[in-house]
């Protein structure tokens, strides 16, 4: 089951690091919850190793975020629901290679829910008689 979150939030004056957080707010990745920012966290290292074409280990993120591995793996696993990680032999990379990419399938990604939701509340409605 995938699980995507877009939310609405202004986009920033022209400064890298609240355009990064910008974008995570809008991927849902900042949370009330999360205080650390831990799946932020994560995101942004998997980003920089997107930027050298590298796939990295849960230990070699729990390193970089300081953070633990539990901790680490969960949000992984958020990360790999929502559609944003992939995943080959225990080590986990962005979907895509550049972020515009990154949002472009979770767009095709959210479309097909959405041709899946007006079909299923189409059948709905007959059934009901509306």
């Amino acid at each position: 089951m995938q699980h995507i979150t877009f939310v609405r939030v202004p986009y920033p004056e022209k400064n890298i690091h609240l355009q990064l957080q910008w974008l995570g707010c809008s991927l849902g990745l900042l949370g009330e919850r999360d205080k650390d920012r831990s799946c932020f966290r994560i995101f942004i290292e998997l980003l920089k190793a997107a930027q050298h074409k590298m796939a990295l280990t849960s230990d070699e993120l729990a390193v970089r975020t300081k953070l633990s591995r539990g901790t680490v793996v969960h949000h992984l696993n958020k990360l790999i629901d929502a559609g944003m990680v992939n995943t080959v032999h225990n080590t986990y990379s962005l979907r895509a290679e550049t972020l515009t990419q990154l949002i472009e399938e979770l767009r095709r990604d959210a479309g097909k829910i959405a041709d899946t939701l007006a079909k299923g509340a189409a059948e709905l409605d007959a059934s009901l008689g509306l």
